[in-house]
């Protein structure tokens, strides 16, 4: 067994090369042995979000505080809130984000394959953000 205790990991802030705004990434855990899952929490701030990008195997996020957004490519914005769970499957183009005017909190959780949990790909443009 492992136990991480609370406050033990350090918070780092999400590169520009990968998100546009402020977020702040607060690991949960990584792989163990045979293991794939990570976690972390991640927060944007208003405004804040990903660029586009997909995982290998997909990912689980869990809204646990705040407003906030998600797109599949090709497909509408969509809110989301505390409380909602949300499965992007393996190679969606996605991104997610707080809304304009309210921060969001959600973690989450992803699988890797040889290393590798995510394809950062291009930024989402404010226009691309804006249609809300």
């Amino acid at each position: 067994m492992k136990i991480i205790q609370n406050g033990s990991q350090a918070s780092t802030v999400g590169s520009s090369d990968y998100f546009t705004g402020t977020v702040r990434i607060d690991p949960l855990f990584q792989p163990e042995g045979h293991a794939r899952a990570s976690g972390a929490t991640v927060t944007f701030e208003p405004g804040a979000r990903t660029a586009w990008h997909t995982h290998p195997i997909g990912q689980t996020l869990i809204v646990t505080a705040g407003s906030g957004l998600i797109q599949l490519w090709g497909e509408p914005i969509q809110k989301i809130q505390p409380g909602d769970v949300v499965w992007i499957p393996a190679g969606e183009k996605h991104w997610h984000g707080a809304t304009p005017t309210t921060a969001m909190t959600h973690i989450a959780i992803q699988e890797q394959i040889d290393g590798k949990a995510v394809d950062w790909l291009e930024q989402v443009s404010d226009r691309q953000y804006q249609t809300e």
